[in-house]
């Protein structure tokens, strides 16, 4: 018996290291799209698409676990539109080089500020967060203030969140999550079909199933989860955004009163705006938004902020 148990072992882990392996070779097989932008003995991938133009450019920034390809469809969406847009892969997330520790908002800030000035893209933007990239999106802005047209944020994260009740917690949660991640890495490869949970065309599920099973990336990933907090205290500093930024808020999900807090700090940015706006996509969910089915719902929002900034 306890040969059988042994044997079946051994079959499921030869069985699980081929899966890994075609599903290694299967991610690479697709050409990235965008291109590779020297920052600095670094390169970061950044993809844009669309035509330039007098309007202004949507520069994207995704949450945590992820880059590029979460956007791949409202991309599509806003070239369908006329406008142009940028999104890119952190430092060690997709395919951009792994850029030196800590991965605060200080760091990641100071690389996008790099990759920008480096990509020939001048600007003004209308500057997209989602997720944990809120803080990235508003400390960027605070900076840079020149160039920014105005703000859509997607379930993004504030740095008045940290304070509430049982953030901390989420925090930790998240921090475990990314700490398994990366932990596993490339053992994750033979759930590689599981990697798009946003619902993506085509070249942009490619993209996010390969960062799925990276092991680089979980790594990546698990950098900057745990300077979470310190990236929120960054935002924080950087102060508070400008009254007249038009500023579009979307969230998505049942808007329950057991979240109505966390709601409020979410909102709080569009209620602060002279031009601000508020959308709850409740069939969709937090990786959902940003797809095929819902992603119209924030090219809605890009073009209610560029109406309000007369673009």
């Amino acid at each position: 018996m306890l040969r059988l148990l042994l044997f079946a072992v051994l079959v499921l882990a030869a069985c699980w290291g081929a899966a890994a392996v075609a599903a290694e070779v299967v991610s690479r097989s697709a050409k990235p799209r965008g291109e590779m932008i020297d920052i600095g003995g670094r390169k970061l991938r950044l993809v844009c698409e669309g035509l330039r133009s007098e309007r202004p450019v949507v520069w994207m920034e995704s949450g945590a676990f992820s880059g590029a390809a979460d956007f791949a469809a409202i991309q599509q969406k806003l070239t369908a539109k006329g406008l142009r847009s940028c999104a890119y892969d952190r430092a060690g997330m997709g395919y951009s080089d792994v850029g030196p520790a800590p991965r605060d908002g200080d760091a990641i800030v100071g690389d996008l500020e790099k990759l920008i000035a480096a990509s020939g893209e001048t600007g003004p933007f209308v500057l997209m967060g989602h997720s944990m990239a809120g803080l990235y999106v508003r400390q960027y802005a605070l900076r840079n203030p020149d160039k920014v047209v105005g703000l859509v944020l997607l379930d993004a994260v504030t740095p008045e969140m940290i304070g509430l009740d049982g953030a901390q917690v989420f925090v930790d949660r998240m921090t475990d999550l990314a700490r398994l991640g990366a932990f596993v890495g490339p053992l994750k490869a033979p759930l590689y079909l599981m990697g798009d949970r946003i619902g993506l065309p085509p070249a942009g599920k490619a993209e996010k199933r390969r960062g799925f099973i990276s092991g680089k990336q979980s790594k990546a990933a698990y950098a900057e989860v745990k300077s979470w907090r310190a990236a929120a205290e960054q935002a924080a500093a950087a102060g508070e955004l400008k009254p007249e930024w038009p500023v579009a808020v979307i969230t998505a999900g049942p808007l329950s009163e057991r979240m109505a807090g966390w709601n409020a700090v979410r909102q709080a940015p569009a209620r602060g705006s002279r031009a601000g706006s508020i959308d709850n996509v409740e069939a969709a969910s937090h990786t959902t938004m940003l797809g095929q089915t819902y992603g119209d719902r924030v090219v809605a929002g890009v073009e209610r902020v560029l109406a309000s900034a007369g673009r």
